[in-house]
């Protein structure tokens, strides 16, 4: 994939296509080589999986969803020549919106359909915590971090992922 790219004042825009909806990244311009970095959500498995290239679509699996998101991340900032990896950049804050579980049906199974919310509350939150500890051990984790769960309009999404991070040059091996 390549990017188009729109510099206005301290602003780029990275995105794709002729007249793009929404740019996969955005950096602000801190001074100093420093920029703040703004990531665009990606919905359900459909997002990752364009991507990546993957040939499956990943459904509700949190343990396999999670690294998606941030390999699909690394694989823009790389793109768009800002750095090699995650690990130069520092997260600020993490927005998620995990979607309420696709089966069972909660008026066949309400009990099944509880098990099922608490299965993905707990499967998030271990998937979260370890890509952090594991992917990621050597940098801070963010200060905000936003779970809900609730639908959207993507019949098969499991989640929708947006994040900010900054990315400072003083910390980059010279």
């Amino acid at each position: 994939m390549a990017f188009t790219v729109k510099r206005r004042g301290r602003l780029t825009y990275y995105s794709e296509g002729e007249r793009p909806v929404l740019s996969a990244l955005v950096t602000e311009d801190l001074g100093d080589g420093d920029l703040k970095i703004y990531f665009a959500g990606l919905t359900g498995g459909h997002s990752a999986k364009g991507v990546l290239g993957l040939d499956e679509l990943v459904t509700m699996d949190p343990g396999r969803e999670i690294p998606l998101v941030f390999r699909s991340w690394e694989r823009w900032l790389q793109e768009a020549g800002i750095c090699r990896s995650l690990r130069d950049i520092d997260f600020i804050e993490m927005h998620a919106f995990g979607c309420q579980p696709k089966t069972p049906n909660p008026l066949v199974d309400p009990l099944g359909y509880a098990a099922e919310q608490d299965r993905l509350r707990a499967a998030y939150a271990e998937a979260y915590r370890g890509f952090f500890a594991e992917q990621l051990p050597d940098n801070g984790v963010p200060c905000r971090f936003t779970v809900h769960l609730l639908d959207v309009p993507d019949k098969a999404a499991s989640y929708e992922f947006y994040s900010t991070a900054l990315y400072q040059r003083s910390l980059q091996p010279q």
